[in-house]
Order: C-alpha cells, then sequence, then structure tokens
C-alpha cells in the first residue's frame, strides 16, 4: 500500500508509504486520490492532511518510472494537483525531510503548508534539463515571491524550510511534531471554512519587468550550453504576465519542448548512469557489508593526505602512516591547511576544523594498523614498492579487514598476490585532487570477494564519491582510454596543428581543459614514465615523440613554469611557447611530414572518437559493465561536458555508423593504425544500434 489512510478525531491523514523518497510513482498517485475520495466521502472528515513521514515528504517523480509507460499515464501528477486544490474540503501538506520537485508542486496544490524548518524545499527540474512541469514555476513565484522563486527554479539548488518562513509558502515553520502542527491548521481551517488557493495569488513586485530583463541577461550569460534556465524564466515570466491557466499551458509547451532537446537527455543519461553505477550485476541486497568504523592510509603526501581527508570529512578515525617523521609532519600540516583555508571560505568552523583533525591517528610504525577496517594505500607507482607494503599489511592487518590500493594503472591482481588474502584486496583509485575530485574507481580484482567490493561502494557514498566499478587492466577505464586521446592529440601536433589549437578546439566543445593544459597541469613526467613503460612493455604501440622531447627539456608543465606552454611567477595562464612551437616543426620535417591545416572538427573527432573506440574495447573485453558506467567516468573524473552526456552517449548522438565512418576515414591518415576500430563499434554500428540501448 503506497498511501496510508487513518483519521484523528475528524481529520484524515493520507501517509505516503513509497520508500526511499516518497516517489510519485503511478501507485502513489493512485493512492493519493483514492484517499482523497474516501475522505471527502466520509461525513465524519472536515479536513485532510497530507505526510510523507519524518523522512520525506516527496522528492518528486519515481525515478524507476522514467522512461516506462507508467510515468505518463492517468492519474498524472497535475491530475493529482488539480484533485487537491479543488477539494472542498481543507487539505494540508505536513513537510519533513524534504520536498523536491513534484513532491513540492504537489504541496503547492494544497491549501496550507506545514513544514519542519530543516526540511530541504526545491525544484531541482534544471539540473536534468528541464523545468518544473506540473504548476512549479507558476505556484512557487506567487507562494515565495519573484525574486526568490528565479533564484531557486533557475539554479535548481534546495534551502531549508526556515529561510522560507517569511513568505507565504507556509503557514508554520515548526522545530518538531510537524504533523501535530498540521492537524492543528487543518482544524482551524475547517473552522474558517476558507480555501486558500496559491493559484489565486498575485505575484508582487515594485519592478517585475525590470527584474525579469536583469534576470534574462545573468542567466544568458551563464547558461550558454543549457537551454533550461531561460525556459524556465520564460515560464515565471509567463506566471506574472498571463492568467494562471494560461502560464500552465507556456509551462507545459517549455516542458515539451525541452525533454526534446539533446542537452536534457544528455543530462537524465548521466543522472541515471550515476545510479546505474551503484549496481553490479552478481551482487544483490542478500550481500552483507563489512562493518568499517577505523580506517588507515598508508602515505601522507597530496594523495595519501586527500584520501583521508575524505574519511575524516565523514567522520572516520583514521591512522595515517608515513615512513619518516618529516614527511608526517608535512602530511598533516597541510591537511591543516586546506581545512583552514576551508575555515576562511566558511564552508567549516574552527570547531570543526580541530574535530577533524583530532581524528587522525599520526603513526610511523605499521603496527599501528592492526585495528583498521579498511586500509588504503597511496605509496609511489611502482610494482616494488607496492609489494613491500603489501608484504607488511598482510603481516599486520587484522583478518577480514580490506586492503585497498590507489594504483591508477598498475595491476590489482598482481597486487593482490603479495598477499595471502587476495579475496581482501582490490583498487580504490581516487582521483587528484583526492579531497575534491567526485570520481573514485573501485577496481574488482579477480579474486576480490563481493561484500569487499560491495562495502567499498558503500562506503564512496558515504564519503561523497561517484563510484564506478572497473575490472583489471592496464589503466582502468579512465586512464586506458586518455592515453589514446593524447596519443591522437600528439600524432595531430605531428600532421600540422599546435597544442593551443587544440586545446581551444576540445575546450570550445566543452572539455573543462585540453589535452595539453591537462598535461601541463597533471606533470608531463607522470606520462613520460608511463610511455617510457610502454615501450618496453608494449613495443607495437606508437606515440608521438614530440611529448618526449617536451619533457626531456624539463618542461613538466605548471610545477617547472614550462611545460606545453609558457608560464609566469604566481600565473597560471598558459602562455604558447615558441621553444615548442618550433620542437614540434623540427619532429614534423624529422619524420618526414608536411604540416598542413587541420579543422577543429578533424580535432574534436579524432580525440572524442579514440575515447569512444578505447571505451568499445572496454565493454568487449568487460572491464566495463555497461557504456553508462564509461560515461560517468568521464563526466565525474575527467572534464567531459556534462550536457554532451559522456563518450559513449555523445557517440550514440552523433549515430555510431557516422562515428565509425570517421574513423575509417582518418585511418588512412599518420599513425593510421591507431584507428583500429573495435569489433563491438563495428558491430553496433552496421546493425544501427547503440552503445546506450
Amino acid at each position: 500500500m503506497s498511501v496510508k489512510y487513518e483519521t484523528r478525531e475528524g481529520v484524515a491523514i493520507l501517509t505516503l508509504q513509497n520508500p526511499p523518497v516518497n516517489g510519485l510513482g503511478l501507485d502513489t498517485r493512485r493512492g493519493l486520490l483514492e484517499g482523497l475520495t474516501r475522505a471527502l466521502d466520509d461525513v465524519t472528515v472536515k479536513a485532510i492532511v497530507v505526510t510523507g513521514g519524518p523522512r520525506a515528504f516527496s522528492g518528486g517523480a519515481d525515478i524507476r518510472e522514467f522512461g516506462k509507460p507508467e510515468a505518463g499515464m492517468e492519474p498524472t501528477l497535475p491530475t493529482v494537483i488539480a484533485a487537491f486544490e479543488r477539494s472542498s474540503k481543507p487539505v494540508i501538506a505536513a513537510i519533513e525531510g524534504l520536498a523536491l520537485g513534484g513532491g513540492l508542486e504537489l504541496a503547492l496544490g494544497m491549501h496550507h503548508r506545514v513544514a519542519d524548518k530543516r526540511a530541504q524545499i526545491g525544484l531541482p527540474e534544471v539540473k536534468l534539463g528541464l523545468l518544473p512541469g506540473a504548476g512549479g514555476t507558476q505556484r512557487f513565484p506567487r507562494a515565495v515571491g519573484l525574486e526568490t522563486a528565479v533564484n531557486m527554479i533557475v539554479s535548481g539548488t534546495p534551502v531549508p524550510a526556515g529561510k522560507l518562513a517569511a513568505t507565504k509558502l507556509f503557514d508554520r515553520v515548526v522545530e518538531n511534531d510537524t504533523l501535530g502542527a498540521a492537524i492543528a491548521v487543518a482544524n482551524e481551517a475547517a473552522a474558517s471554512g476558507a480555501l486558500s488557493k496559491v493559484r489565486d495569488w498575485k505575484i508582487e513586485h515594485p519592478n517585475a519587468e525590470g527584474f525579469l530583463g536583469f534576470a534574462r541577461t545573468a542567466v544568458a550569460a551563464a547558461s550558454a550550453n543549457y537551454p533550461a534556465p531561460l525556459k524556465c524564466l520564460e515560464a515565471i515570466e509567463a506566471a506574472v504576465k498571463q492568467p494562471f491557466d494560461k502560464g500552465i499551458d507556456a509551462e507545459r509547451e517549455a516542458f515539451a519542448l525541452l525533454i526534446q532537446t539533446p542537452e536534457s537527455k544528455a543530462l537524465r543519461h548521466g543522472f541515471f548512469g550515476e545510479r546505474a553505477a551503484g549496481k553490479i550485476a552478481d551482487i544483490g541486497p542478500e550481500v552483507a557489508l563489512r562493518e568499517v568504523k577505523q580506517v588507515g592510509v598508508i602515505g601522507a603526501g597530496t594523495m595519501g593526505g586527500g584520501i583521508a581527508m575524505n574519511f575524516l570529512n565523514a567522520g572516520f578515525p583514521v591512522t595515517l602512516l608515513e615512513s619518516n617523521q618529516d614527511a608526517l609532519e608535512r602530511g598533516l600540516a597541510t591537511i591543516r591547511k586546506n581545512y583552514e583555508n576551508s575555515a576562511k571560505k566558511g564552508k567549516l568552523t574552527s570547531e570543526q576544523v580541530e574535530q577533524r583533525m583530532g581524528l587522525i591517528v599520526p603513526t610511523l610504525s605499521y603496527d599501528a594498523l592492526k585495528d583498521a577496517d579498511l586500509i588504503v594505500e597511496a605509496v609511489f607507482e611502482e610494482y616494488s614498492v607496492k609489494q613491500a607494503v603489501f608484504t607488511q599489511l598482510d603481516a599486520v592487518a587484522k583478518q577480514g579487514a580490506i586492503l585497498a590500493s590507489n594504483t591508477s594503472t598498475l595491476d590489482v591482481d598482481r597486487i593482490a598476490a603479495f598477499t595471502q588474502r587476495p579475496q581482501d584486496v582490490l583498487g580504490m583509485h581516487f582521483f587528484s585532487p583526492a579531497n575534491v575530485m567526485k570520481l573514485l574507481e573501485v577496481v574488482r580484482g579477480k579474486a576480490t570477494a563481493k561484500d569487499v567490493l560491495a562495502t567499498a561502494m558503500a562506503l564512496a557514498k558515504q564519503i561523497g564519491k561517484t563510484a564506478v566499478v572497473s575490472g583489471v587492466c592496464d589503466g582502468f577505464i579512465g586512464n586506458r582510454m586518455i592515453e589514446q586521446y593524447s596519443r591522437q592529440a600528439g600524432f595531430l601536433l605531428d600532421e600540422g596543428a599546435l597544442p593551443q589549437q587544440v586545446d581551444r578546439a576540445m575546450e570550445k566543445f566543452g572539455f573543462a581543459m585540453g589535452p595539453f593544459r591537462m598535461g601541463d597541469l597533471a606533470g608531463n613526467d607522470i606520462g613520460w614514465a608511463i610511455r617510457k613503460r610502454r615501450y618496453v612493455e608494449k613495443p607495437h604501440m606508437t606515440y608521438s615523440k614530440t611529448a618526449d622531447r617536451v619533457a626531456e627539456l624539463g618542461r613538466y608543465g605548471q610545477k617547472t613554469g614550462a611545460g606545453w606552454y609558457d608560464y609566469k611567477a604566481g600565473d597560471r595562464t598558459a602562455y604558447p611557447s615558441p621553444i615548442v612551437d618550433e620542437l614540434i616543426e623540427k619532429n614534423s620535417k624529422d619524420l618526414g611530414i608536411a604540416r598542413r591545416a587541420i579543422s577543429d572538427e578533424e580535432i574534436v573527432e579524432r580525440l572524442v572518437y579514440a575515447l569512444v573506440n578505447e571505451g568499445a574495447y572496454l565493454l568487449e573485453e568487460g572491464i566495463a559493465a555497461k557504456a553508462s558506467d564509461i560515461d560517468i567516468v568521464y563526466l565525474a573524473g575527467y572534464g567531459f561536458p556534462i550536457w554532451r552526456g559522456g563518450p559513449m552517449f555523445y557517440a550514440d548522438s552523433v549515430g555510431l555508423y557516422n562515428v565509425l565512418a570517421a574513423m575509417r576515414r582518418y585511418a588512412k591518415g599518420h599513425e593510421g593504425q591507431a584507428w583500429e576500430p573495435a569489433p563491438l563499434l563495428v558491430k553496433l554500428a552496421e546493425s544501427g544500434n547503440s552503445f546506450n540501448p
């Protein structure tokens, strides 16, 4: 039963029961109308209270129905809202936990609203490239005022109910017993006989036209690649200038347009892909999680310190191990500095800084890790170093402790074999800076136990990470793909492009940073070390030699003041380097390549399709379980434009037939063997199918 019905002294109480957030699925919508009808038919009932209980009034649409017929079946949400709005008995919303999207729209259709001051209130549809489609753009401005409505709807950011207490949205904002307060309001409303409807309220503003003009300019400047924010504003403008029913028509017309845009489709793909990433085919709810109360981190450098901060932020005690006192003190000082910087920005209080620092147990001894439930190593990326660490861990860690490597490229199965407990070993590849970047690749070894993997995924959620499972291979999902992207970037330099043109083209496409600026930020010595390993392990794999020449000059990037670009002290601006340009042109001459003009379109296609092709290989090999997992890796960790949905989704939107045709065209040029199409890509393209069915 999705809606529980009960009465208390003449007040009917309808309680939504559709966990986890009382999504407004078909059964719930039907249950609401059945409860309303029952209350209206009962002559002993004088008023109605709708509640979702302490966890959530309603989070809006039930995401389990997206893309299914049930989502559009009657009664739809507008039908339900209209029924409550025209109720002959007063209806009161009792809001706790959250009222988001359709949940807030439902409450706006009721006659009165009572909220716990901590309840989260918002209309976040814009984050899916949509606008509130059940009257939110029309009723919300009437309830909270024009400026507050514009800010909240265009940003999609929820706020605590307490911040809206001074508006007409709520009759009462309380600190406890929300249901009791709602019942009191219900009795008052029944006694007065008045039925207040938000749709009848006026939007009052001293200069609505002027404010909307200002808002249009600001929103247009901030949302170049996203059509939804301006459409939200247009719908709100209709609420100001048109009668309510005309405004509703404008809202629905804009919603119907937005839901078909490629940007909304991409944003919705990312939304559902992130949730799907946590679902692992062979791990169900029957797999019990291991208990994790204490965490150990080995290495207090940039990565180790950042990893430790993730767990400290979530309240886990962390034992931080280093090999010498100086390194340990530097690491602790860096962690403190990071927290104090957050405090200066108002993100933490001084008490919170001290509380988190107080959770750290610094140590130079492996014995201090004997009680840790999870131990993550963040030491130098060499097998000999990893072997020394895991051999010692095998000797001191308690039975059942999870042993994780932060390796970004090394074989997790080989690392697991350094222990007598490979079932307890997996990879947890954090991205730098680890305390900021959302992505976490969880690498499943061939012996990794199911409960170990499930626990790591659950922990990722606890520490605020977007986790994706990868199988074992060199570079896992993200770095294995980015290597092909970087190879193509190098070949483009050989053929006629310069770093600034390649970066500019990729940034115009929507990447946060082009490949050469990214290399300078990460450190060109890192890529150089990987290529030198490749020359030994995979001599058949070719690279442009330009990157090696740049590194040989000691131009490692921003940290040395020179890389693909030149940098000035205290200035991170990338200035084109005549030295690098000359080096590139000389390399082309040495290769016997006549440099040519290269279009931005070719740059984008070659780099993005290099990602797509390697992604197809990862799917074939089972390294990635599904195409959306690859997309989430690139959206969360590599700066791929969110509004394009990730490389595999983007390829689907272009059409795999067209992707394959372009690859075959480029295969006729310099280093064409890098364009061997993955058999899966060929199969899907020739059959008219896609990566994301």
